[in-house]
């Protein structure tokens, strides 16, 4: 694999009229076999899985939990059982919330001040409901926690735990095995999200032990609209479903009801066949790339942005000075420059990048700043473009008239 030919895979990557795309971590683009399969579904098997008996149905059941196989395979999952699919990272967060035994008032729900609002608000809620405490770990001004806070946030009044295992603001990977590992030995529930992860790093989640483990297609060149919670069998069977409706059920009368067996009872209503399959597809995909490819390819492109942003004084950057750090992530800001004008001017060279807040409200808060510009990188972005965004970067300041 090499960055040319990969780049054919993606439609609107092609040719020299492509859009410089560094925007990864807020969605990838989807290449080619990934559409080509989503589209062949809807070409030839297009019926509702899981409830009918014609060979159409059957046909899209077939597919539909071959996907949630491929996936359970993709993530080390012991059990395709265990994983069910969402809408995306959000809704998985949110079952988790909503389906984990409650704490009681005066018990801790512990969570890291580098959170995307996704995992920040379900937490809120809960600890409002019920009275526990809610607790945050505090990063290092470079991302990194410290052992020390690890242990004395999580304690023995912890319940619930949950952690990005990739900060979405500045790419660092947290030390979610040491997050698990304090957790288990309190008792406490583990919950992580896998958004910014699992289509940059190998992600096995046997191996990590966590509880429930979130991540959304949108981000790993799958389609919009559908996403994964990982979950271990026995937590799964104990749990609540979180929403009612048809197909998570076994048996309904006029005042009862008994729920399907997992991961079934978690996926209430019509299911999103067509991001299955695109999931599937894209996780078949990024696994034909290797990751050893993903990441020495983001390493390179994220490496020559870093030393060309020390040559610049006026640019701060967020989070660590080694580029393996960053999992293609780089937020920052030019002195004197409002992040919404830097990404509008990097639009007028067709450079795609995020400015904002990124959901992140509470970093922003901590790092003393209310918004910053990230660029995002995939195995798809090259040092030409990298070149090219330095040279637009250079002229923002002059534009504005310093």
């Amino acid at each position: 694999m090499n960055v040319s030919s990969m780049r054919e895979d993606f439609p609107l990557l092609r040719g020299n009229n492509a859009p410089i795309y560094f925007d990864n971590a807020a969605t990838t683009q989807r290449p080619e076999q990934v559409l080509k399969e989503v589209n062949d579904l809807y070409c030839s098997a297009n019926a509702n899985p899981l409830r009918g008996l014609y060979d159409l149905a059957q046909e899209a059941t077939q597919r539909y939990e071959s996907a949630r196989r491929t996936i359970a395979a993709f993530i080390g999952a012991g059990d395709p059982s265990e994983i069910v699919f969402t809408r995306n990272t959000t809704e998985s967060l949110n079952l988790a919330a909503e389906c984990l035994p409650k704490p009681g008032p005066g018990e801790r729900i512990v969570i890291t001040v580098s959170e995307h609002h996704s995992n920040i608000l379900p937490w809120q809620r809960l600890a409002a409901r019920t009275g526990a405490e809610l607790v945050y770990i505090e990063p290092d001004m470079t991302g990194l926690i410290p052992e020390s806070e690890i242990l004395s946030k999580i304690d023995s009044k912890t319940k619930i735990v949950s952690a990005g295992h990739v900060s979405n603001v500045w790419g660092r990977v947290n030390p979610v095995d040491k997050i698990i590992s304090r957790a288990k030995e309190v008792g406490a529930y583990t919950v992580i999200d896998g958004a910014q992860a699992v289509a940059h790093m190998k992600v096995d989640v046997s191996e990590l032990g966590a509880d429930l483990y979130a991540f959304s297609g949108h981000k790993m060149l799958a389609p919009m609209g559908i996403g994964v919670l990982y979950g271990r069998k026995e937590l799964l069977d104990q749990m609540d479903p979180y929403m009612l409706g048809g197909e998570m059920i076994s048996y309904v009368t006029r005042q009862d009801a008994t729920f399907a067996e997992v991961p079934h009872k978690f996926e209430a209503g019509t299911v999103n066949l067509g991001g299955a399959i695109g999931i599937a597809a894209a996780a078949r995909y990024i696994e034909d790339i290797g990751f050893d490819f993903i990441r020495a390819q983001e390493n390179i492109v994220t490496s020559y942005i870093l030393d060309e942003f020390a040559k610049i004084p006026e640019i701060s950057k967020y989070g660590s000075s080694e580029s393996s750090e960053h999992n293609g992530i780089i937020s920052f800001n030019i002195e004197g420059c409002h992040p919404h004008d830097v990404a509008s001017i990097l639009n007028e060279d067709r450079i795609c990048v995020r400015a904002g807040h990124h959901c992140a409200q509470p970093l922003m808060q901590y790092l003393g700043i209310g918004s910053c510009v990230r660029l995002s990188l995939y195995a798809y972005n090259t040092l030409e473009e990298a070149e090219l965004f330095i040279r637009s970067i250079k002229n923002v300041r002059k534009l504005l008239g310093y």
